[in-house]
Formats: C-alpha cells, structure tokens, sequence
C-alpha cells in the first residue's frame, strides 16, 4: 500500500489514496503507523476516497485510533493531493499557470460537502482556500452540556483551576479559551483534563488563545484524539469566531500557530468561515 505524508503548518498526515473505503482493522493501522517510534509517524491517518455527493471523501482516524469528523489542515492536503496528482476528470483550471485557480469539493463527516478553491503555481498547489460552512453555536449541537442558545464567555473549572469558555464547532467541537500568553501556556497540563471535561459529552478539542490586535490571534491547540499539535485548522476558525462574539477582533484576522498562520474570514453575509493556508507533500512510501 503506497502512502504520502504531507502536513498543514506541521499538523502532519499519513495519506492514501486508490481504497474503495476504510479497511476494517483502520484504528489499529492508524495507531501503529502514526508512533513516531515504531511507525512512519503522524498525528492522522488520512483517507481519499470515493464519494457519490463531490469529487472526493475525506475520513479521518486521530493517532489514537478514534475517528474525527473533521479537520481543516487535513482538507487542505487532500485538496493539494487531489491537485497534484491530476485526481480530477475535469481538465478546466488545472493546466497550473501561475495564478491559476481550481474548484473542487470534499465530503467529510461533520461538515458535509466543502467547497475547496486551490491556488496553483507552475502546476503544484501553492495555497488553498476552503469553506469550512457555518459555525455551529448552539450549545446541544456542539456538544456542550449548558444552557442557553450560545456558550460564549462561560465559566469552567478543573482540577481547581477555573477558566472562561467559548464553545464552538465547526464540524467537530471545540473550547476556546482566552489567556494572556499562549504561545508560552502550559497546555500539556491541562489541554487533556478540558478535552474530557464532563462538559462535553464526545470530548472536545481546546484552544487557549492570545488576542494581539484587532486582526492577530496567537493560538495553541490540543486536539481531541491526537495531543499537542502544531496546527489545527478548525480550531483556528473556531478561535476566529470566538474572538469575534467575544469582541475581541473584526471578522477577518491571522490565526498564528506554532507551525505557521492560516488567514481565516468569517462572512457576515453567508455566515461562512473560509480558512486559507498551505499544504505540504513531505515525502512518500510503501507499507509492506
């Protein structure tokens, strides 16, 4: 079985292409192949396959052997990979002049079918622009175990430390919290305590996150199922979003990671959240 590693701002993928759908034994395979020790190393399995409602489908499966339904920094390396490799019949906007642009559509499980529009430069994805639907904010749907129509600035406390929340999800959940310095956060400590926090019924993903202007968010992530990462792109806009009904940025601004910055816009007129940033090929192999 040939795979391709690839990441999004560090946020790093074991890709296959060519299966008809998920084998069987897909949480043991993605456990083994993503330790950095033993295995080729990744925080995600990812899966190309074929879809009856967009060109492709997107699945999923965190280094823990737990399915995500979503991932923005995983999209975007489908999408180069969907590109790169000529995966589309269409032939109309793939000829990869510079500046060229390319349409394409992703079917994952918790946003449904995303359009996806690639930036190509001398026949190779250079960028990719996504949109990452609505943001979800209902508690329930989240899932959040409040009350109220949204879970903005709510108190949460573990291990006796209290924290403020902003729950969102945009295709999977997330917790967004506030902090003077995130770049420099303790996030081992307590990333894994408010991802399964009785709160949030399916887990959740968390961000502590540091306003520097209107149009600047330095963000950290611990991701459900994978840990510390160094870059989470539903999070990014999860955090996006939060800023704004908090009022702490415009509906536009940079998201900065550990691994890099996503621009992320949250429409006012369709409600979308559109992320932008890079993908990356690494390198490819062969499982035996």
């Amino acid at each position: 079985m040939n795979f391709t590693k690839m990441h999004g701002l560090g946020n790093d993928f074991i890709v296959i292409a060519g299966e008809r759908d998920l084998p069987p034994d897909v949480s043991e395979r993605a456990v083994r192949l993503c330790n950095r020790y033993f295995g080729i190393g990744a925080d995600g399995l990812v899966y190309i396959l074929p879809s009856e409602r967009a060109d492709y489908r997107m699945r999923i499966i965190n280094s823990d052997g737990t399915e995500a339904e979503q991932c923005g920094n995983a999209i975007r390396c489908v999408a180069k990979y969907i590109f790169d490799h000529g995966m589309l019949d269409r032939t109309a906007g793939t000829s990869g002049q510079t500046g060229e642009a390319c349409e394409l559509t992703v079917e994952t499980i918790g946003a449904g079918v995303q359009k996806v529009r690639v930036l190509a430069e001398n026949g190779r994805a250079r960028s990719v622009r996504v949109d990452m639907g609505e943001p979800v904010l209902r508690p329930a749907d989240v899932p959040a175990l409040v009350d109220g129509v949204q879970a903005v600035d709510l108190p949460i406390e573990t291990d006796g430390r209290g924290f403020r929340f902003t729950a969102v999800s945009m295709g999977n959940p997330h917790c967004v919290i506030f902090v003077d310095n995130a770049p420099g956060f303790p996030l081992a400590e307590w990333g894994p305590q408010l991802e399964k926090h009785p709160l949030f019924p399916n887990k959740t993903n968390v961000e502590f996150a540091t306003v520097r202007s209107r149009d600047h968010v330095d963000m950290r992530v611990w991701e459900r199922g994978a840990g510390p990462t160094l870059a989470c792109g539903t999070g990014a806009c999860a955090t996006m979003v939060a800023s704004v009904l908090n009022g702490h940025t415009d509906r536009q601004a940079v998201v900065s990671l550990k691994g890099g910055d996503l621009f992320i816009e949250w429409d006012e007129e369709d409600n979308h959240v559109y992320m932008t940033g890079p993908a990356e090929e690494v390198y490819t192999g062969s499982l035996l």
